[in-house]
């Protein structure tokens, strides 16, 4: 159930980006001349069906930030969306292709809820150009994805806090993870109980799943209960955000709750096309709908959670970012800040493939008559195949000696994907979707042009260093060793990515330049730090830097990658910012204990 076969391809890449490979300014930050008198913004007439908050973007952080300010009557909140409702007519069964979890695939392939975005051809990835689905509906990429929640290493938000995030160390993120959640197997120091967002376990049972988990511990590698607990490292069973058989994106978990309160709005099918400004103050937001230009107003603030593409290109497009840029387009500069759309990181992964000596993956699920059971099954009971994503098992290891926590990721699916899941599986095979969570290369963003509904120039810079290139050469031979073990022998058939030709290193080398793709993580184009940091786009409050009345709250603000899928942590992002907005202290939990491995001089 995995693949839903669909007539949708990518047309011959007719949206993809055809601007040339122009350099950029990013590393560097340059200093771009900015003229003494700035040139003035258009004045904003405060309008008065203003409201205290517009948020752009209906999305993973869009519906948290819209319950969350809503829960005070004295406020009014707009949330306005670029895409559709998550529901055809009320109703989640008659949008299936949403809320059935198996059926995710469908909306990764075609552009009805997706920006469908493309990078610019990769120099070092035999100059292919990479797709990027990215959420266009309520909900956001938490309607889109493949449910696995993840939070990342205790280590990751320490990090951020050295890098000038003061306040977002793990002691003061975990609180708000918790606070988003309730799991199902109760709260603890780590799982909350009684947040809007359910946390769930797989439910198959399927054997290939406790094979995957057996073979890593006969690699070597602890079982872990938790990975989102107090040890990521090792192997074990996955979260899920899937409640009751459905997808539990932000739209069902926070958005829709909120839908009966008064001071709370929502429009749809409106494309923001640029932050209005009074002088450098953010008065309200300019959009687009039904063929008709029209404005709205912010008392307080305007809000930006478009997520790592919109909110940069929404900001450049409002006249704040490079000011040589800026000028290029034809666009007046508002403030001069150069880290707009620099600092792009995404998460690379490929799959390891091995024929099933057995009948029991996925293969026979995705034949029409299977398929039509399947289907039936969950539009009547919620339950079966139709009511997992099937990426139940997985875990976190580090690539060798002296890497301090885990920088390798698996995802185990007891199936096979082709080219994201555009082209039906063609044998009975399982796959470890496998890939460094720590890349060095880092990419940026542009404007190709001053047209809102122009995608932007997306340059991610994939195996841009060479550590990058020896992590992933290690994900691949440490994937071939877990599949390996005896937990594997009464499944094992031959292997098909890479396949037995594939060896030596300059020949993995090639693979993973031939088949690695996005695992559609991109983050840190409005990074967070202080005002000493010329990279900085948002300060640790998420305002805008130069600006006021303006945050950005989303993945765009990460000031690095974090070790994990960016869903979970986009939502805590979300929470913490909803408590800051509302002038509240941030909630701390010191000293919650965190595995550490007995020694760094081994690998495992």
């Amino acid at each position: 159930m995995w693949r839903f076969p669909s007539s949708t391809r990518l047309s011959s890449l007719h949206r993809s980006i055809s601007a040339p490979l122009v350099p950029h300014t990013c590393a560097a930050l340059k200093q771009a001349h900015v003229p003494q008198h700035r040139p003035s913004s258009t004045a904003v007439k405060k309008s008065s069906g203003s409201h205290s908050y517009v948020i752009v973007g209906a999305g993973s952080a869009g519906c948290v930030l819209a319950n969350r300010l809503s829960e005070n009557p004295a406020e009014s909140v707009l949330l306005l969306e670029a895409g559709p409702k998550d529901k055809h007519l009320g109703s989640t069964r008659l949008s299936w292709k949403i809320h059935m979890p198996a059926a995710l695939t469908y909306n990764l392939c075609d552009d009805r809820y997706n920006w469908f975005y493309h990078t610019l051809p990769q120099a070092h990835m035999e100059d292919r150009v990479m797709y990027w689905p990215r959420g266009r509906v309520w909900g956001g990429s938490s309607s889109l994805n493949a449910m696995v929640y993840i939070r990342g290493h205790a280590e990751d938000y320490n990090r951020w806090q050295t890098q000038g995030a003061e306040g977002w160390d793990y002691d003061h993120c975990l609180p708000y993870f918790r606070k988003a959640q309730t799991h199902e197997l109760g709260p603890d120091r780590y799982r909350g109980g009684d947040g809007p967002l359910h946390v769930t376990r797989g439910k198959t049972d399927h054997p290939l799943h406790h094979a995957f988990i057996s073979a890593g511990q006969q690699a070597g590698y602890p079982y872990t209960a938790d990975m989102n607990g107090f040890q990521q490292e090792g192997v074990g069973w996955m979260d899920m955000t899937v409640h009751r058989g459905k997808r539990w994106s932000t739209a069902s978990a926070y958005l829709r709750p909120a839908l009966t309160r008064p001071n709370l709005s929502t429009e749809v099918h409106c494309m923001v096309t640029r932050v209005l400004f009074d002088g450098t103050r953010a008065r309200g937001v300019e959009f687009q709908q039904d063929g008709h230009t029209k404005q709205v107003f912010a008392d307080k603030e305007v809000i930006l959670s478009g997520g790592a593409i919109n909110s940069p290109q929404l900001l450049l497009l409002s006249g704040v970012g490079d000011a040589d840029e800026l000028r290029k387009h034809d666009i007046p500069v508002t403030q001069h800040l150069p880290g707009v759309g620099c600092n792009l990181q995404d998460h690379l992964e490929l799959y390891v493939q091995h024929r099933c000596t057995q009948p029991i993956t996925l293969y026979s699920a995705q034949k029409p008559l299977h398929m039509l059971k399947i289907g039936l099954e969950w539009l009547l009971k919620f339950t079966g195949y139709g009511a997992t994503a099937h990426l139940e098992s997985g875990g976190f290891i580090r690539s060798r000696p002296g890497v301090p926590h885990p920088d390798i990721q698996f995802h185990f699916l007891p199936s096979q994907v082709i080219d994201h899941g555009r082209v039906s599986s063609q044998i009975e095979a399982f796959q470890v979707h496998v890939g460094p969570m720590r890349s060095s290369s880092v990419g940026w963003l542009k404007l190709k042009s001053k047209d809102p509904k122009a995608h932007p120039i997306i340059q991610p810079n994939y195996l841009s260093t060479d550590a990058d290139v020896l992590e992933f050469r290690e994900s691949v031979k440490l994937t071939r060793e877990i599949f390996a073990q005896e937990a594997f022998d009464a499944f094992r058939g031959p292997e098909v990515l890479p396949g037995p030709e594939v060896q030596s290193d300059a020949e993995i080398d090639a693979f993973v330049r031939r088949k690695a793709d996005s695992a559609y993580h991109p983050s840190c184009t409005c990074k967070m730090g202080g005002p000493g940091d010329k990279g900085a786009v948002v300060g640790p409050d998420l305002r805008v830097h130069g600006v006021q009345g303006l945050r950005v709250v989303d993945a765009s603000v990460m000031p690095s990658m974090l070790s994990g899928n960016l869903n979970a942590p986009t939502i805590m992002i979300a929470e913490k910012a909803a408590d800051a907005i509302k002038g509240l202290p941030s909630l701390h939990d010191p000293g919650v204990p965190v595995y550490q491995p007995a020694s760094l001089h081994a690998q495992r």
